[in-house]
């Protein structure tokens, strides 16, 4: 086919050669041959990725609760006795005797995680739901003008080809609204698709047709015992031509066009993890019977209903171009990023991306985003596609409130929620105490357990370090009865952390013991190398972030009056942060070596981001610490320790800083050979393996970088780390939320805001640093704020649903 030819096909597929927004579109001239090339598509229950291809087409499946294992009593009920021996380690500065206890008597029962490869063991793993493939029957001919894209603006998959004179067009969706994948392939021929559709899957599962579809349905082993149940079904509507069903395929030859349509579900029950729901089948056969009477443009209608107001929440651009970014390729882009050739548009579309992502993976009503999202074609994840809590489940959604999607957080609450049963069982079991604790790795089975390796599974904050998102809602949304509801979870975790809390002798302040610094290990004077110690400094920093929240959350709520008060007294008493003697911020309790001094984790930054104790304005000297901390650790790490740098200096109002870490963190990772912190062509973060935190973090950093509302006042900074490259110092942001309820709108050129605007949603006093030279008027134009020379905090009582301009 000629270009001509080919340039007319393209455009009546509703696509276009050379003018695609490089900003909101992956593109990719080749079909993937790996899935970090596939594009994903989502609801936040259904996801898959699809590689587009004109010979087999594999199409990965997933559903977010399709998990192995199961419920286990994995806690060591006698285990809170040897906590006083311990502690009596700790205490006279024998921590590697401490550890070896821990190994011993103060992990999980059993097998734990099975050390990241669960999927036999009662723990479990997320795993692939199996395969959609599509094996065309003209294979012996050679494809021509091929065009795979995904456009973030409507969550559409497309892929375009030419073969024997005729051009096929595949378009891949996935409704929010009717659960339901739909794929409409298309041939400019009359009679030119012919195609066998399967679905398989390796293990556990039974294919058969059955009344012209495909029903796929199966159990997962929960150890040596049965445990969920699946259930996937295909449909293929044709139009033209004539479809055959037998032998557990889908036959199509010579059809015009085809639809198919594709759910499916679990007897995971989201009200009661412990209870199971009916068998899924029946379920998901009335889902596509109900939607079989639908035309894909109804279909279509539909998802772009469920997506695009979600999506437009808020938007980034900058004004600047770079020449041919527009009909390159995703994966040609990386590279000249990387190689230093200038693409402003690029940081967009990984901010773009991010929130498409979370968009994909977390909806509510159903299990939060877990290591892959929902992405996952294996049936042994990485570390078992768990929701490790030392950051990880965490960093997930930070881009959710500041970037207009704090709905989409509701899987998390409910997760937060689910929790508080099993961790009071193992703080019983475990310390003895009160309230409820959550470790460092956990299931949608309620694991709560220490995990299996003394040396990182012994973390004792990571429930706690989850309560921050229940708090951080609360601040940006001001929704008091969210936290009148979550309030107990708040506080059962405070009472926990109260409980342990011992003196340490040298100072008397109040510590954890024993704990950990997420995964890292100190060096003490005596050459001891260990893990396990008293008051690592993330702890502290948690333990007053949480202990403040539950005071505030108590006198809002008018509750707990005497309880708050010794809550305030025992939040005196915590150890604070330390300076060490080379100038960067103590991890522990004391000045020791770092075990890895370029470690991944920077876990004693947490004051910092995404606790907001630290801060440039108001502690310059521990902010000075954490810079050199930063500086010492180094600009170098996997793909989600890229990521939290970014809102490091992001905080630290070192936007150049923070664009070099980004431009790190777009370091192209190829997939046949994965090797250090980047990204893989398709965009997903490479840890590597592939781990979805850095693609929700990466976007996290850029909104801070844009706006910013912490601190104790929680003053609003518009442009806060905006970097001195040329690309950035033009452009818009729309819908950036701020602490306190507020919504921001806001333009610059040459790095200065010209035009700015806040909503309030709630009403309530707005504090803004206002530019020099910048006034605020209210909604009916009357000035709020006079201009000054200089740039200054101005505080004004805003009316609810009014809008306060800045110019």
């Amino acid at each position: 086919m000629n270009h001509v030819l080919l340039t007319a096909a393209i455009l009546a597929a509703g696509l276009t050669a050379s003018a695609q927004r490089p900003d909101a579109t992956l593109r990719f001239n080749e079909p993937a041959a790996h899935y970090q090339e596939a594009l994903p598509l989502g609801n936040g229950k259904i996801g898959a990725l699809v590689t587009g291809h004109p010979v087999r087409d594999r199409i990965m499946l997933n559903e977010i609760s399709v998990w192995s294992g199961g419920v286990q009593d994995a806690d060591n009920d006698t285990a809170y006795r040897i906590l006083p021996r311990i502690r009596e380690s700790l205490l006279a500065g024998k921590n590697k005797e401490a550890q070896q206890l821990l190994q011993q008597y103060f992990i999980c029962k059993g097998q734990g995680s099975g050390h990241g490869s669960g999927a036999n063991v009662p723990f479990g793993a997320f795993q692939t739901l199996g395969d959609l493939t599509l094996q065309w029957k003209d294979t012996t001919s050679p494809w021509t003008g091929y065009l795979r894209t995904l456009n973030l603006e409507n969550a559409v998959a497309r892929a375009v080809w030419q073969r024997n004179g005729s051009t096929y067009t595949q378009e891949t969706i996935i409704s929010i609204p009717d659960n339901i994948l739909a794929i409409r392939i298309r041939s400019s021929r009359k009679g030119g698709i012919s195609f066998t559709a399967a679905l398989s899957r390796k293990e556990h599962a039974t294919v058969r047709a059955n009344n012209g579809l495909l029903e796929m349905t199966g159990q997962l082993p929960n150890g040596d015992q049965p445990g969920l149940k699946f259930a996937g079904v295909l449909q293929i509507k044709t139009t033209g031509g004539k479809q055959t069903t037998g032998d557990g395929v889908i036959t199509v030859d010579n059809a015009d066009e085809c639809l198919l349509l594709f759910s499916a579900a679990t007897d995971y029950n989201m009200n009661d993890y412990t209870q199971r729901l009916e068998d899924p089948l029946p379920r998901v056969l009335q889902t596509v019977k109900r939607l079989s009477g639908r035309t894909y443009a109804q279909l279509y209608a539909s998802q772009q209903n469920g997506y695009q107001p979600l999506f437009n929440r808020s938007r980034f651009r900058l004004s600047a171009t770079a020449p041919g970014t527009d009909t390159a390729s995703t994966p040609g882009r990386l590279a000249r990023y990387y190689a230093g050739e200038p693409d402003p548009q690029l940081p967009v579309l990984y901010y773009n991306f991010g929130r498409y992502l979370l968009i994909g993976s977390s909806r509510p009503g159903n299990l939060p985003a877990n290591l892959q999202g929902l992405w996952a074609p294996e049936y042994q994840t990485p570390w078992n596609g768990d929701y490790h809590i030392n950051i990880n489940l965490q960093m997930n959604y930070w881009l959710a409130p500041i970037t207009g999607l704090q709905d989409l957080s509701e899987p998390l609450h409910h997760y937060i929620r689910n929790l508080v049963t099993p961790g009071s069982r193992t703080a019983k079991a475990y310390y003895n105490a009160p309230g409820w604790v959550a470790h460092v790795i956990t299931n949608p089975w309620g694991f709560t357990s220490p995990g299996e390796g003394a040396d990182w599974g012994s973390t004792l904050t990571g429930g706690a370090w989850l309560c921050e998102h229940l708090w951080e809602h609360f601040r940006f949304t001001r929704d008091t009865a969210f936290l009148r509801e979550y309030y107990p979870v708040l506080k059962g975790s405070a009472e926990f952390l109260k409980a342990i809390l011992i003196e340490e002798p040298e100072h008397g302040w109040l510590v954890t013991a024993p704990s950990n610094s997420p995964e890292h290990s100190f060096i003490m004077p005596d050459g001891t190398r260990a893990s396990t110690a008293l008051g690592p400094t993330i702890d502290m920093q948690i333990c007053r972030e949480l202990f403040g929240a539950c005071i505030e959350a108590a006198r809002i709520l008018d509750a707990d009056a005497e309880w708050s008060r010794e809550l305030a007294a025992v939040r005196g008493r915590l150890a604070p942060n330390r300076i060490g003697e080379n100038g960067d911020l103590n991890e522990w309790l004391h000045d020791w070596k770092d075990g890895e001094p370029k470690h991944r984790h920077v876990s004693h930054a947490y004051g910092l981001h995404p606790y907001d104790e630290i801060t440039p304005w108001s502690t310059p000297e521990l902010s000075a610490a954490i810079r050199e901390t930063l500086r010492q650790r180094g600009d170098d790490g996997t793909g989600w320790s890229l990521a939290w740098k970014i809102n490091f200096w992001a905080r630290l109002g070192d936007g150049d800083h923070a664009l070099t870490l980004i431009h790190k963190l777009l370091r192209p990772v190829p997939p046949q050979n994965p090797r250090g912190g980047g990204s893989y062509p398709n965009l997903f973060c490479a840890h590597p393996p592939f781990q979805i935190d850095g693609n929700f973090g990466g976007t996290a950093g850029i909104a801070e970088m844009l706006l910013q509302s912490h601190g104790d006042t929680s003053v609003i900074r518009l442009l806060p780390a905006l970097p001195g490259d040329a690309g950035w110092q033009k452009g818009t942001v729309k819908g950036l939320h701020a602490r306190g309820a507020f919504v921001v709108d806001m333009n610059w050129d040459k790095g200065k805001i010209t035009q700015a605007a806040i909503l309030s949603q709630k009403g309530g006093v707005c504090r803004v640093l206002l530019p020099a030279g910048k006034s605020v008027a209210g909604g009916k134009g009357a000035v709020v704020a006079k201009p000054a020379n200089e740039t200054r905090i101005v505080e004004f009582e805003t009316v609810k649903g009014a809008k306060y301009t800045i110019q």
